[in-house]
């Protein structure tokens, strides 16, 4: 039995993972438009160059490992990812979670980091769990995305000023301490590249958007530097001409229960940015639409193979897959050739890139930077309702304060909280006058008598732990009357604490003799009430019923045989107060 057990299961699991291998039609689409796609691949090479070295220098590892990553995880990804538009490789969003982890544990650590980030991907995957992206809300989004932007700036402050960069793991620590050595010993060298190189992308980009403005400005600095000897622009250094070979030596077992955390964190922000910027390539184009399942299992496969060509972890990049959709990409062939055309440079050219200044690779990323910002959405999403600015600033600081990891949760825990607290406030309970006319000499006093002994109360909307208390403790305070009926039909939806609730109200009244009739109760609400001991209390010497006539039939009863009303005809009561419920 066991053996047909586990035979079955891995029969289930090979079909999941075949159903997330590159399909043929996927690869039949390369073939449709490849002069366009192999145009706009090479152009997305040209804007991701200076990104690739930028983030690997910013990353601690150094522009080899950026200009690997850029490489191998952008083929894999494209191949084996659930985007036919993505372009994959280093990004500053994961930069600023590489600082740490590499001040912490070394180089080493990093790309054990993202191999185990890797295999975690993977297994999100085969578990689906790319599907839960769209639950991400939109100011969470857009305050990460405002966070990442002010880390990236901050995080080039050293280079931009021409001093080391100083120790320390926060942001805002070190861009500080780079001020105050900027202050003692000024390099306004530095400060004029990467200034320049800044200026001409964002005046760049308004005049001539086709243009890709960062590489020019790059050569320019670099060109600019070499002719006039500047010393103190301080250049990339040496590279290696070629990608290293494949290799695991970095890889020490028993360090991987320390770095697992880490790698939780990796594997988490590479998932979010991969799926947020497939999602964006799919807003700009019309037809396409991603596999989250699939863009997982590629940029998981992507983070296992790039730390074994010492490239730090890589996930989607919005900026370089806006690039790659604007100039008329249609198929993965795009980001294959910017790969390809990557890998040439780093073979053909590393002599002539080692001397790119690093201020102005600062002045490429502050740019970077602040064209990530939309001044608009941030406008509209601030102006929509008091909760999104406030889950758009929540997480917008924690990913300056703390990280990228905490602030998603954060902003995810506010979020949560406020769309439970908007719900519950949906939840009501009223008064209802249900009392009819009823027929005979003695109506009137009839009706005051029912009135006087007989209370309703019409729920509406969700009974759960965020609002029940609200209004159902209340209830437990109602003047003194003998009947108490909950017409209970129009509860949205029930939890085990909204039904708690309900039970202890209705022990409460009992205690003070009231007797509860309910009616209306759906189907889908017993199990939640039978399961704390509630449906057995209302079914109580029979005081549950089907519709709110019944039960007010079966209070009238009540009260009848309690003395306290005339016995009237049993069809007179029923006719009046069936037509007036109708």
């Amino acid at each position: 039995m066991n053996t047909s057990l586990a035979r079955m299961l891995r029969v289930r699991v090979w079909r999941r993972v075949r159903s997330l291998l590159p399909a043929r039609a996927d690869l039949a689409e390369m073939g449709r438009s490849p002069r366009r796609d192999l145009l706009a691949g090479l152009t997305v090479a040209i804007v991701a160059l200076p990104l690739a070295l930028g983030f690997g220098v910013s990353s601690g590892l150094g522009a080899e490992a950026g200009l690997a990553t850029a490489v191998i995880a952008g083929a894999l990804a494209a191949v084996f990812g659930g985007s036919n538009l993505q372009v994959s490789g280093p990004t500053g969003a994961m930069t600023v979670v590489l600082v740490p982890i590499v001040a912490q544990y070394g180089p080493t650590g990093v790309l054990t980091v993202g191999l185990i980030a890797g295999f975690l991907l993977v297994a999100l995957a085969v578990l689906k769990a790319g599907q839960y992206m769209q639950y991400v809300p939109a100011p969470v989004v857009e305050g990460f995305t405002l966070g990442i932007a002010c880390v990236i700036g901050l995080q080039q402050i050293p280079n931009a000023l021409g001093v080391a960069k100083p120790e320390g793991d926060k942001v805002l620590v070190v861009t500080l301490r780079a001020v105050e050595e900027f202050a003692r010993t000024p390099n306004w060298t530095a400060v004029a590249l990467a200034s320049g190189v800044t200026v001409l992308m964002l005046v760049g980009a308004r005049l001539r958007p086709t243009v890709p403005f960062s590489i020019v400005a790059v050569i320019g600095a670099t060109i600019v530097a070499q002719l006039f000897r500047l010393d103190a622009a301080k250049p990339i250094g040496d590279l290696p001409s070629g990608l290293p070979a494949p290799a695991l030596g970095f890889l020490d077992l028993s360090a991987v229960g320390s770095l697992l955390a880490p790698a939780v964190a990796v594997a988490t922000l590479a998932a979010l940015e991969s799926l947020l910027s497939a999602q964006v390539a799919d807003g700009m184009t019309v037809g396409q639409k991603h596999n989250p399942d699939k863009e997982l299992l590629g940029q998981g496969l992507a983070n296992i193979a790039a730390p074994m060509f010492g490239g730090v972890p890589a996930t989607g990049a919005i900026a370089r897959t806006a690039v790659n959709v604007r100039t008329g990409a249609s198929s993965r062939l795009a980001a294959l050739t910017h790969a390809a055309v990557l890998a040439v440079i780093v073979f053909a050219a590393a002599p002539l890139v080692s001397k790119i200044p690093l201020a102005a690779l600062a002045g490429v990323l502050i740019a970077t930077a602040i064209r990530m910002v939309e001044v608009g959405s941030l406008r509209a999403m601030a102006k929509a309702t008091r909760s999104d600015a406030l889950i758009l600033a929540l997480t917008a600081a924690a990913t300056l304060a703390l990280d990228l990891v905490y602030a998603v949760i954060i902003g995810l825990v506010v979020a949560g909280a406020l769309a439970l607290r908007a719900v519950a406030q949906q939840a009501r309970m009223d008064q209802v006058d249900f009392i009819p006319d009823l027929p005979g000499e003695h109506s009137a006093e009839e009706h005051a008598l029912l009135a006087e002994h007989i209370v309703a109360y019409r729920l509406d909307g969700p009974l759960f732990f965020a609002g029940a208390h609200r209004f159902l403790l209340e209830l437990s305070e109602v003047a003194d009357v003998r009947i108490v009926i909950l017409r209970m039909s129009r509860i949205t939806t029930m939890d085990a604490t909204g039904a708690l609730v309900l039970k202890d109200t209705v022990e409460k009244l009992n205690r003070r003799g009231i007797v509860v009739m309910t009616s209306g109760i759906r189907p889908g609400q017993r199990q939640v009430l039978d399961s704390v001991g509630a449906l057995d209390l209302l079914r109580l010497d029979g005081r549950e019923y089907a519709s709110t006539p019944e039960a007010i039939i079966g209070a009238h009863t009540y009260l009848e045989d309690a003395g306290v009303l005339p016995a009237l005809p049993a069809h007179s009561v029923r006719t009046s107060v069936q037509e007036h419920v109708r």
